[in-house]
Formats: C-alpha cells, structure tokens, sequence
C-alpha cells in the first residue's frame, strides 16, 4: 500500500497533462496545484475515503486512456472477449484503480517531487516523463509515466516504478485469473472486490 501511494502521489501531479506545451512543463505547473489539496483539505488529513475518491476520480481517471491501458493489460486476452466483456472489465477495472488511489490518497505525508531531464519533440505520439519521489527518511522513489498523445491532449497509459511497469504486473495477475478461470470470473472477482471497498466504507 505504501509504494501504491507513492505511485499516487506523483501520478496525480502529472495526469493533468492536455495542454498543447510541452508534458513537463505542465507537470510542474499541475503540482502545485495537487499538493495544495493533499496539504490543506481537512477531509483528506482526516482520512475521508469519500472525498478521496472524488479526488481520485476528478483529477485523476479523466487523463487514463482506459481503453489501450485496457488492450494492454489483457494482451492475448482482449480480441478473444466479447464486446460486453471488454467493456464490462473497463468499467470495473476502472472502478478498481478510483478506489485503490482513493485510499491511498488520504496517506500522504510531506513526500514531493523531483522532475528528471526529459527529451520531446513536437511530433512525439508517445512521450517519457522522468521523475522521482522524495520521501522523508527514505531513499527516492524513481517514477516514470508513459503518455500517448490523444488529439490534442495526453493521457496517461503506464506507469514504471523503480523499472517495473504497473500493465506488465496487472497483466501478470489477470492473466492468470484468466487462465485458470476465465474472463468471467475475472470481471466477477474484479466487481466483488469493488463491492466489498464499497461495504467497508458504508461500514465507518
């Protein structure tokens, strides 16, 4: 959960990025604005998950391309689903990544963000943001954002900690489910998993 946050935290301060200037430039611009809620919203300090779902699904999942994350993540699976499949994943997947980063939005503490050298040509489809997270009392978190240029704004569609690409593990997990199960039984798993988010939260 710790390292979730972590992504998190510099995935809300680089989602935002649409604006026709250059990615890191408008990450830098964006971040003040994010660490300002996360520093002063007194719902968040108290650990409202409501409010940080609302976050997360505000500022946040709008700059996903859920669609390639989606393809991606599925591989081989995706073209041999039915179309009530893949858009049954979508939506749960989707509901799955709002309250993982919801709950891991009330967590933060004083962590910030340093921007790496990054290269971008007016032509790129597909850009690289380079960045690290500084955390107090610990080592940097190096975190790395893959953007797709779509019309004239950027979306999001992986993202690699410490080398790792988040798709590469999802696809590993769903995979398997899928394998042993099938697809339905993974969207099956995916919805009981957001219901039981859900339950706790009725539950405080």
């Amino acid at each position: 959960m710790k390292k979730f946050f972590l992504i998190v935290l510099g995935l809300i301060m680089s989602v935002n990025i649409f604006a026709a200037e250059a990615p890191d430039l408008f990450i830098k611009k964006t971040a003040d604005e994010i660490f300002e809620i996360l520093k002063t919203d007194k719902d968040l300090k108290s650990g409202h998950k409501e409010k940080a779902f609302k976050i997360a699904e505000e500022k946040i999942l709008p700059y996903f391309d859920f669609d390639r994350i989606s393809r991606l993540v599925l591989g081989r699976a995706w073209p041999a689903a039915t179309k009530e499949e893949q858009e049954a994943f979508k939506k749960e997947f989707r509901k799955m990544v709002a309250k993982t980063y919801g709950a891991a939005l009330v967590k933060y503490k004083d962590q910030s963000i340093n921007y790496k050298p990054s290269r971008f040509e007016p032509t790129d489809e597909e850009v690289l943001v380079k960045t690290e997270i500084i955390q107090p009392g610990a080592p940097p978190l190096a975190v790395d954002y893959l953007l797709v240029k779509d019309g004239a704004s950027w979306k999001v569609f992986d993202i690699i900690i410490e080398g790792v690409s988040l798709v590469t593990n999802y696809r590993g997990q769903f995979g398997n489910e899928i394998r042993q199960n099938g697809m339905a039984s993974l969207i099956t798993k995916l919805a009981e998993k957001n219901a039981n988010f859900d339950k706790t939260l009725s539950n405080k």
